[in-house]
C-alpha cells in the first residue's frame, strides 16, 4: 500500500479519532479491560485562544510510580510508541528539565516500514503529578523539520506542546490525562486522537 497524505499523518501521530476515514485507516480493536477502566475514550476538541486541544483520559490497572515510567523508561517507551502495528525501535530518553528525547516509530511493511522521528523537550517535571514537554517533528538527527515537508494536511504545528498528568486513585489505580495543544483544524484533531488513543491501547497492556 502505498502512502498517502493522510495515511503519512495518522501514522506518525499515534501522538498523533472518530471520524469514518480514520477508523478504516485504523481500526481501533475493542479490549473490554481498557473500556472498563477508560474514565473517557476522547473528550471532544477544545477551543482554546487560537488553537483547538486534544484531551484524552485514560485509568490504568496500576500504581502512578508504573505509569510513569512508561513515559520516562527507554524500554518501556519502545512497547508503547506508535499506533497499532506500528514498532519503535528508538527511544533514547533525556528525562530532565531541558533535556530533549529522540523517538522513532516504524511502520508496518504494508505501510511501507517507513521511520518517522520525534523530539521530546521537557519544560517542566513534577514526579508522580506531571510532565509538560514540547513533542517536535524531527530528522533522525533530532534536527526539527517542517511536518508540511512530510506530506502532514494543514493543522499540525511543528511543535505541539504537551501536558501529561498523574492521579493516584488508592494504591493499585492511576487516572493519566494528555492534552495536546496548536491544532488549528478539526481534521488534525481528529487524526491525532485517534493516534493517541491506539498508542494508550498499547500502554495499557503494559500493565495486564
Amino acid at each position: 500500500m502505498k502512502f498517502t497524505t493522510l495515511s503519512i499523518f495518522a501514522t506518525i501521530r499515534a501522538i498523533l479519532c472518530t471520524c469514518t476515514m480514520v477508523a478504516t485507516l485504523f481500526p481501533v480493536t475493542a479490549h473490554s479491560v481498557i473500556e472498563k477502566e477508560r474514565v473517557m475514550s476522547s473528550e471532544s476538541a477544545t477551543q482554546t485562544a487560537n488553537s483547538l486541544d486534544v484531551v484524552v483520559t485514560r485509568v490504568f490497572d496500576a500504581p502512578v510510580e508504573e505509569v510513569w515510567k512508561a513515559w520516562t523508561d527507554s524500554e518501556k517507551v519502545m512497547r508503547w510508541w506508535g499506533p497499532t502495528g506500528f514498532t519503535a525501535p528508538v527511544a533514547r530518553i533525556d528525562f530532565r528539565v531541558g533535556g530533549k528525547s529522540l523517538v522513532c516509530m516504524r511502520a508496518p511493511k504494508d505501510f511501507g516500514g517507513q521511520d518517522f522521528y520525534n523530539t521530546w523537550t521537557y519544560q517542566k517535571i513534577k514526579p508522580y503529578e506531571s510532565i509538560e514537554m514540547i513533542f517536535t517533528f524531527s530528522d533522525k538527527d533530532g534536527n526539527r523539520i517542517d511536518p508540511k515537508s512530510m506530506g502532514i494536511p494543514p493543522g499540525v504545528p511543528t511543535d505541539v506542546p504537551h501536558v501529561i498528568t498523574f492521579k493516584r486513585l488508592g494504591d493499585r489505580k492511576t487516572e493519566m490525562t494528555v492534552r495536546e495543544s496548536g491544532y488549528t483544524n478539526e481534521q488534525s484533531v481528529a487524526l491525532s486522537t485517534a493516534g493517541l488513543e491506539q498508542c494508550l491501547d498499547k500502554m495499557a497492556r503494559l500493565f495486564e
